[in-house]
């Protein structure tokens, strides 16, 4: 069997870290060909060709439990059980790219005819208003109000910079998900601490709170599908990671 192939070369060649790696091997995606005399993982042409179907999965947002089946089943239907659900996941996925196009080119428009697009235009999606009712069931009026009011001394430049940051979290969380790391991880501790810090600038949960507001980012589809937008499993990440930040910090 080949085994020329050690983590570090695989890892250059492949721009995925010997970590990343390490965890494949560990989680069972990706065990490599051997051992060396030095004790370093080594792979072959089967376990390079594995990682880059693994990779193709993981670039289309595909988590690692859907990849897991996907490349261990042996059973074609199996497979193409799997591969149409995720197709389905596509055709949606392509149909929100189609939706972001649009809004592009009225942005676009809006600058070759030199007139403003509406600012509900600008920020679709983002109305901070949009869950007040079920915000005020949940947490209360009080709550509701002073929140209301920390969000309108943040002035429009302000507004617009917390709505940068959520979308900067998000991205930080897909990317996170894509590597791989866990909720305990540094990195991903340190992108709970910034979103706990986002949501404080307008309202500051206590621990208990925290957690259940990161429960509901999983359990509403709707804020799920803001979280998961870079990566599928980003709010579940968000969830457990915000849950030992609770425990830890608040």
């Amino acid at each position: 069997m080949d085994t020329d192939y050690d983590i570090g070369k695989v890892a250059r060649m492949s721009g995925v870290t010997s970590r990343t790696l390490r965890h494949y091997d560990d989680i069972g995606l990706l065990t490599p060909a051997g051992t060396g005399a030095d004790g370093r993982r080594r792979y072959g042409q089967p376990e390079l060709l594995r990682l880059q179907h693994i990779l193709v999965l993981r670039e289309l947002g595909t988590s690692l439990e859907r990849i897991a089946r996907i490349v261990n089943t042996d059973d074609p239907s199996t497979t193409i059980a799997l591969l149409r659900d995720h197709l389905a996941g596509l055709t949606a996925e392509r149909e929100r790219y189609a939706r972001l196009a649009a809004t592009v080119a009225r942005t676009i428009d809006s600058i070759e005819r030199g007139k403003p697009m509406n600012a509900s235009h600008v920020f679709d999606g983002f109305s901070h208003e949009r869950y007040e009712p079920e915000a005020r069931d949940r947490w209360g009026d009080d709550a509701v109000d002073r929140s209301n009011a920390s969000w309108e001394r943040l002035g429009e430049e302000g507004k617009k910079r917390h709505l940068r940051i959520d979308q900067e979290i998000v991205e930080a969380l897909g990317a996170a998900v894509r590597v791989g790391f866990t909720a305990d991880s540094a990195e991903v501790q340190d992108i709970v601490a910034r979103h706990h810090a986002w949501l404080s600038e307008i309202w500051t949960p206590d621990a208990h709170a925290y957690r259940s507001l990161t429960q509901m980012y999983v359990d509403d589809e709707r804020f799920k599908a803001h979280y998961d937008e870079v990566a599928p499993g980003a709010a579940e990440l968000l969830r457990d990671a915000a849950a030992l930040y609770a425990a830890r910090e608040l």
